[in-house]
């Protein structure tokens, strides 16, 4: 393999798996840039010296992934004077990023073999600010102490006590730490004192134990058990929560009865691949439509795909879009049997009704730039051919980006590019003032064709701004969602009423989180500030099972295991209630002692479509107010992944059927 494909490999890592997992600070990136990791791999491995994973080297050891090794150096945040001192230095490979970041480095490697087999290395690469010896690394380095900086790449049930007293006040010390090998934590300790160090967690990680003395003379492994007010807070939750077995038994009465008259119900979910999640929004929507009258579902998915449902599940006289919906990644996100079973169960009920008393089926997500266009221009073709041929040439701007829309994002970073965000406006305005005109031919295709018309204008500045800043995508598209929402409500006239499925992170109220203090907010949110009492929010989550998530983006779908909840989080307070399943409300007048113990934050859940248990800490945890969040929680505590549709599976279902063939 050439230099050049090693190159493009290195480039791919730090776009992928280190930015993309929010490893951003620009000399670390550097470092990693010019530091040739395939030099400190076995020849023979080197093709997947870039790969997202660990690697074996010699002696029966291991190289850790990149992510981690970045993850580990990033939280000590070196400036370039520093002593830094190296535990496990393996073959060099994170010897050699230090190097690049730090004044000196010491690395201390038990096995002579890797020893000078890095050394070696080093050398050939240039590196000459680095020491290595040969020696128990849980000892550190007593001569050459203090350091500014430790980093271990080993783990132990605790740091080890002449490692924490090798570090300089101020200086940072990154280790894992556990008892259990598929549970570690990936700290930070901070010495702020002569005798007083500050902790923070940063992630779950998987390394080798130790094998120094200091680290097997820790005292016995300390078991971590649940304190006594979580206890109390865990007896409280199966004192008040109406418990149940199966989704099929969900109780369902008291929830509507709390529901009350409220507009708008948001369905959450902790992920976007767990079965009892679908299988249980599915039967309260039934009831909500059956019981309450409920107007339309609005889900977290693409304006146009869901037209295609919506056209099937209202028996709708126009012509459905001729592409299959929700066919792009993550497809099996709303092609799957759960919801497949909802569709199906939702035409059939509107077969026996007045086409305007149909419930409709949305989507409020702003994905769909390539296919709304699409959209647009098939209705003008129909309605106005003059203005589809204007609408053309305003929208041929967007067409060099169809393959990829975020290479938009990246040329319109340019400060000579003329970007598309005037063209695809004045298309908007265009439709705006002919909306009453449109109107004549049939009402809904005219909310099919504004609605992606606005779509249009708004992901066009979603992919314009996306490499501002996470914070301003979230924002936007959240607004998007929002106000595809207050459309909705105001198309199925006064009085209408909806019910949403997205994910927590998008329904619970963003105030009770960490999304506040980061300048985030979402729909629950926007739902509250406008709607005020009129909304009903429910939070969804899980202890254990199986999810359907990939790796990255782009992936194929993986069946993966999800790890238990971590202590310290809601999460493991449901699952120690010791109930298989239940409803928990968390408004007025639930339990007061209990809401108000479950108001301190706590770590919660998300899994969107990616999936990364060797990160569950980092990729997966938030701090939140539960109560603060939802009115109310439903817990299922194992938990098993969705069933994406399997094309043969759809064989002999009619033409208009929306997922297609």
């Amino acid at each position: 393999m050439v230099r050049s494909d090693f190159t493009s490999q290195r480039e791919s890592m730090i776009d992928y798996q280190l930015r993309g997992r929010g490893i951003t600070t620009p000399r670390l990136i550097d470092a990693l840039r010019q530091v040739r990791r395939e030099r400190f791999v076995p020849p023979e491995l080197r093709e997947f010296a870039y790969e997202d994973t660990d690697l074996p080297i010699a002696a029966g050891q291991t190289i850790t992934r990149p992510w981690v090794v970045a993850m580990m150096i990033d939280a000590l945040d070196l400036s370039g004077r520093e002593r830094v001192l190296d535990v496990g230095t393996g073959s060099g490979y994170a010897t050699a990023v230090l190097a690049r970041l730090a004044g000196r480095v010491y690395g201390v490697e038990r096995i002579a073999e890797l020893a000078g087999l890095a050394a070696r290395t080093l050398k050939e690469e240039g590196v000459d600010n680095v020491e290595i010896r040969v020696g128990d690394g849980s000892r550190g380095w007593p001569d050459a102490a203090p350091f500014d900086a430790i980093m271990v790449a080993a783990a132990a049930p605790d740091v080890p006590e002449p490692l924490k007293r090798q570090l300089a006040i101020g200086g940072r010390l990154v280790m894992a730490v556990g008892e259990d090998p598929d549970s570690q934590e990936l700290v930070c300790i901070t010495r702020i004192g002569e005798n007083r160090y500050d902790s923070r967690d940063l992630a779950d990680v998987q390394f080798v134990p130790s094998l120094g003395e200091a680290a097997r003379q820790i005292s016995e492994p300390r078991r971590r058990r649940v304190t006594d007010g979580d206890r109390r807070l865990a007896d409280g939750i199966a004192a008040s929560a109406e418990r149940f077995d199966s989704v099929d038994e969900l109780p369902l009465d008291g929830l509507l009865s709390r529901i009350g008259d409220r507009r708008i119900v948001l369905l959450g979910e902790a992920s976007h691949g767990t079965s009892e999640f679908y299988r249980a929004r599915q039967r309260i929507t039934q009831a909500l439509i059956e019981e309450k009258g409920f107007d339309f579902v609005a889900i977290e998915g693409d304006w146009p795909d869901a037209a295609r449902v919506d056209h099937y599940v209202r028996h709708a006289e126009y012509p459905p879009s001729e592409w299959t919906a929700f066919a792009r990644f993550p497809t099996w996100m709303w092609r799957n049997e759960e919801v497949r079973a909802f569709v199906d169960w939702l035409r059939e009920h509107n077969a026996g009704l007045d086409p305007e008393r149909r419930v409709a089926f949305h989507g409020l997500d702003l994905y769909s730039l390539y296919n709304s266009i699409r959209a647009v221009l098939d209705y003008l073709d129909d309605v106005d051919p003059a203005v589809a041929e204007v609408a053309r040439e305003r929208y041929g701007c967007l067409g060099p980006f169809q393959g990829d829309p975020a290479t938009y994002a990246r040329a319109a970073l340019h400060p000579d590019y003329e970007t598309c965000e005037e063209p695809v406006l004045a298309m908007l305005r265009d439709m705006q003032a002919r909306h009453r005109d449109f109107a004549e031919h049939d009402g809904e295709r005219v909310l099919d064709a504004m609605q992606n018309a606005r779509l249009i204008a708004n992901a066009e500045e979603y992919y314009r701004t996306m490499f501002y800043g996470s914070r301003s995508a979230w924002n936007m598209r959240d607004t998007h969602m929002f106000e595809t929402l207050e459309h909705l409500l105001r198309h199925h006239g006064e009085g209408s009423r909806g019910v949403v499925w997205a994910h927590n992170s998008h329904v619970g109220d963003s105030e009770a989180t960490d999304m506040s203090r980061r300048g985030e907010f979402n729909l629950g949110r926007l739902c509250r500030a406008r709607f005020g009492d009129r909304v009903y929010s429910v939070g969804f989550g899980t202890h254990t099972g199986t999810v359907a998530a990939a790796s990255n983006w782009d992936e194929p779908v993986q069946i993966k295991d999800i790890r238990p909840s971590l202590h310290g989080s809601y999460e493991l307070l449901c699952h120690e209630s010791g109930l298989t399943a239940f409803l928990l409300p968390l408004g007025e007048p639930a339990d007061g002692e209990l809401r108000r113990g479950l108001l301190d934050e706590r770590l919660e859940r998300a899994i969107g479509v990616i999936y990364r248990p060797e990160t569950e800490r980092q990729s997966h945890y938030f701090h939140a107010s539960l109560p603060r969040q939802f009115d109310e929680y439903i817990w299922f505590d194992r938990t098993r992944a969705v069933h994406p549709l399997e094309s043969a599976s759809l064989a002999g279902v009619p033409d208009t059927y929306p997922f297609g063939l």
